[in-house]
C-alpha cells in the first residue's frame, strides 16, 4: 500500500515537472520570446521584439581566439537580414575573463573593427552557477551538451520561438552547417 502511493506520488512529481519545464506562465508554452536582455545601450530587450524571425544568438568576447568571428556574423547579418534573420550578439565575460570592457568600449571595439551594426546585448553571464535565464532555458530545453563552453558558442532560434540547433565555437559563422541550418529556418 505504502509503496503503490509512493509511486503514484513520483508519478504525479513527473507530471508536474514535465509540465513547468515545457510551459510559462498562464500554461503558454515556453519559447524564446519569453525572455528578455537589455540591450548594450541599456534598454529593455524582450525577444517576442524578434517574434517571427529566425534569431542567432552568440555569446560573444573581445578579446577571444574567436573575435574575428565577428566579421563572419557581419556577413550573415547582412546576407539574411532582409529574410528575417537576426543576429544577437551577447558579449559576456564567462569564459578566460576576455570580455573586460563596459557596454560602451565593447559597443566601440565592435563597430569600429568590424563594423557591427546588428543587436547586442549588455554583457551577461552564459555559464556558472547563475547563467543569464534564456541560457537556464537552452540548457534545458537542448541538453547539457548543448550549453556554451566557450566564447562564440551558437544558438539558432526559428521564427516560432523554438530552439532548433546549436553549435560550438569553432563551428564559424560562415560554415556549411550553419549557414544550412539558418537556410532552413528561413523558410
Amino acid at each position: 500500500m505504502y509503496l503503490g502511493k509512493l509511486f503514484a506520488l513520483f508519478g504525479v512529481l513527473c507530471t508536474c515537472g514535465f509540465l513547468l519545464k515545457s510551459e510559462g506562465a498562464f500554461g503558454r508554452k515556453m519559447n524564446a520570446y519569453g525572455f528578455s536582455f537589455k540591450s548594450i545601450e541599456g534598454e529593455p530587450m524582450p525577444l517576442s521584439s524578434f517574434e517571427g524571425k529566425v534569431i542567432l544568438v552568440v555569446n560573444t568576447a573581445s578579446q577571444c581566439g574567436f573575435t574575428s568571428q565577428y566579421s563572419g556574423l557581419v556577413e550573415l547579418w547582412k546576407k539574411y537580414r532582409n529574410e528575417g534573420l537576426v543576429v544577437l550578439a551577447v558579449p559576456s565575460n564567462d569564459f578566460g575573463g576576455q570580455e573586460p570592457g563596459t557596454s560602451n568600449e565593447i559597443k566601440t571595439f565592435c563597430e569600429v573593427t568590424f563594423g557591427v551594426d546588428f543587436p547586442m546585448t549588455e554583457k551577461v553571464s552564459v555559464s556558472g552557477s547563475d547563467p543569464h535565464p534564456f541560457y537556464q532555458w537552452a540548457k534545458t530545453e537542448l541538453g547539457a551538451r548543448a550549453k556554451p563552453r566557450w566564447n562564440f558558442h551558437k544558438y539558432v532560434v526559428g521564427r516560432d520561438g523554438k530552439l532548433i540547433d546549436w553549435f560550438s565555437s569553432i563551428t564559424s559563422p560562415n560554415s556549411s552547417r550553419l549557414t544550412k541550418s539558418i537556410e532552413r529556418a528561413l523558410r
